[in-house]
């Protein structure tokens, strides 16, 4: 059987007394890509940022290659490296170029070499289509198209989980397509993904598993992401799925 690159074991997280995760249970296979779906509130975004330890975790434990990651520990800065994520809301530098966001993170914290790691950056960027963009600033740039320098910027990391939290929540709806697109093709690439995301649409396209989450807890687990979407096994889940078209 093959060994889950990242494991979760009995996860809890509580919030100003509040329990916002419950004993959560996952392992994820190298090359596998995980969406989260379920209604606002009930912990998704919160999941991902304590798996990138982001936010404390009152129980439980995480395992990344079957090292434990602690929260404290003096490499929480290289686990972070280990597992990028992507928010809504891009962060990027306003004052830096696209090619000095992306350079920024691998040449300062990673001590890359700068040549190197532009040749890579540059790739990135043409495969998302945007290499003639590199000396625009954040403000010349569509909501797509700072969201695609942001995935750029988590990938030129190297992580081994990529963590992407409801990336196209922010966008107009004709700027989705296009970085759905540039997921479609990490997911086709091998890349290891965990998405939080309401487009149900993409969400069947590229799920090996879907988690339904429900007040912290995962209520529902399916390997058949196709059978999922077309009779979920819970009646929650049937019922969140009918506020969707896809």
């Amino acid at each position: 059987m093959e060994k889950a690159l990242l494991s979760v074991r009995k996860l809890h997280k509580e919030f100003e007394g509040n329990t916002i995760l419950k004993s959560i249970d996952l392992d994820v296979n190298r090359g596998e890509v995980i969406v989260i779906i379920g209604p606002s509130g009930c912990g998704k975004s919160t999941f991902l940022r304590c798996l990138n330890g982001l936010e404390d975790i009152q129980g439980g434990e995480i395992y990344l290659d079957g090292k434990k990651l602690q929260k404290n520990a003096k490499n929480i800065s290289s686990v972070r490296q280990k597992i990028g994520m992507v928010f809504q809301s891009y962060d990027l530098f306003p004052h830096k170029t696209v090619l000095e966001n992306i350079l920024l993170a691998p040449v300062i914290v990673q001590k890359r070499k700068r040549a190197e790691t532009e040749a890579e950056a540059m790739a990135l960027l043409e495969k998302v289509g945007l290499a003639d963009r590199k000396n625009d600033y954040p403000r010349q740039l569509s909501g797509g198209q700072k969201q695609r320098i942001a995935i750029v910027r988590a990938l030129i990391m190297h992580p081994e989980v990529l963590l992407l939290d409801e990336i196209t929540a922010a966008l107009d709806p004709e700027m989705v397509h296009e970085v759905l697109q540039v997921v479609l093709n990490l997911a086709k690439n091998g890349s290891t993904m965990l998405i939080v995301t309401h487009e149900m649409t993409f969400a069947k396209a590229i799920a090996d598993r879907v988690l339904f989450l429900e007040h912290g807890e995962i209520a529902e687990e399916s390997r058949n992401p196709k059978a999922f979407f077309e009779m979920p096994g819970t009646e929650r889940a049937r019922q969140f799925l009918k506020s969707f078209e896809y």
